[in-house]
């Protein structure tokens, strides 16, 4: 059975291991080594990279009680220099540790259970069992951030089977056999196989990023040290390339945008008229026919452009409007008061090249047909 180091010393990156196995699986060259520094996937946490040797490592997973190195090459037997991702792992204990220490001052703060854990590189999720308000969850993160500050000690043990049996820790399942304890001193005992920090101190800052209703309970984003910090840069870049835009401080952009969205609705109004004051006009070019009027544009509104297919439908047995250009191809709206245009628009998206539906008066979609075609197709049919 291989030796966990990974259990013994979580800031063990570097080691040397006897490969003992090696053979080819689904993803990859499968290595078992005698002793691992190497975290299988586990408890929310993914599984740690790095090399054996020259041999890239992409995953590590457990099976039957042997854990198994999923390696771009094989290895012969023999002992091997290994080293893990430093930067990966460290961000993965920071944030499973932050989460730790987040979870546990709301199990004591309002009684909450994590119930749903799941860690990515882009955030991780927390799932508690219900609802607690922003404000509540707030508080949670300024006094687990007041738990970085005071660096206290994180301690990872196997207590044996009477200890185990007095103790009172967080669980998500009913464990057996020998359960890991991971103790935060004054603030959490969880039950939990992954690596984490020493100390609180090492965890960094704690950031909750958003909160949702799921499964009537709160589903929570949180990210925690690098990963926070890495976070708080982009979302600054991100304010100060808004801040220049709208010639706003950063700490005053928000009603900076609220402005630009008032005025930007206000635009859209003036707009919305003019395009139906423009509809109107383009209407009074036609006169009256018992044929088709065809129109091309490339400025109305979808309001407008529907105000002028109902104003031309009065004129004409079809009143086809196409809005868009030959080179982008057309959006279409067509429309009757005397023909049941969905029982036409097979033989009109044929004709034009064209893909739509909808209801007897009124048909509308795509067509790729040049102007040329569809104005001609439009000027000899008789519906």
């Amino acid at each position: 059975m291989t030796e966990k180091l990974y259990y013994l010393d979580s800031h063990l990156f570097v080691f040397d291991a006897e490969v003992l196995s090696c053979r080819e699986g689904k993803g990859g060259w499968e290595i078992v080594l005698d002793r691992t520094a190497f975290f299988p996937e586990g408890g929310g946490q993914m599984a740690d990279t790095g090399r054996i040797g020259e041999a890239r490592v992409s995953d590590v997973h457990e099976r039957g009680g042997e854990i198994r190195h999923v390696c771009d090459r094989p290895l012969e037997p023999g002992r091997y220099d290994c080293e893990i991702d430093r930067e990966k792992r460290l961000r993965r204990m920071q944030n499973h540790s932050g989460e730790h220490v987040f979870s546990g001052i709301a199990h004591q703060k309002f009684g909450v259970e994590n119930v749903g854990f799941h860690m990515a590189d882009e955030c991780m999720t927390i799932d508690f069992d219900r609802e607690l308000s922003w404000e509540e969850l707030s508080e949670v993160e300024y006094e687990a951030n007041l738990a970085v500050r005071a660096n206290v000690p994180v301690r990872a043990y196997f207590p044996e089977a009477e200890e185990l049996a007095a103790l009172e820790y967080r669980s998500k399942k009913e464990l057996s056999g020998a359960v890991r304890i991971v103790e935060i001193a004054g603030i959490d005992r969880c039950a939990c196989c992954a690596p984490h920090v020493s100390a609180t101190g090492e965890i960094g800052a704690i950031k909750l990023l958003t909160a949702e209703r799921h499964r009537g309970g709160v589903r929570l984003t949180l990210l925690c040290g690098m990963d926070a910090i890495d976070d708080y840069r982009r979302k600054q870049q991100s304010a100060a390339a808004i801040s220049a835009l709208l010639s706003a401080k950063r700490d005053e952009i928000t009603p900076a945008v609220e402005r630009l969205l008032e005025n930007e609705a206000g635009l859209k109004e003036r707009l919305s008229a003019l395009s139906m004051g423009y509809a109107g006009l383009l209407s009074e070019r036609y006169e009256p026919t018992e044929g088709n009027i065809c129109v091309f544009d490339a400025v109305l509104s979808d309001a407008s452009a529907r105000e002028l297919v109902n104003r031309l439908g009065e004129k004409c047995a079809v009143a086809a409007l196409f809005l868009g250009s030959d080179e982008e191809g057309w959006r279409y709206i067509i429309g009757s008061r005397r023909v049941d245009l969905r029982g036409c628009a097979k033989t009109i998206n044929a004709a034009i090249s064209g893909r739509g539906g909808g209801r007897s008066e009124m048909i509308q979609g795509s067509a790729s047909a040049s102007a040329e075609t569809i104005q001609s197709w439009f000027d000899k049919t008789r519906f």
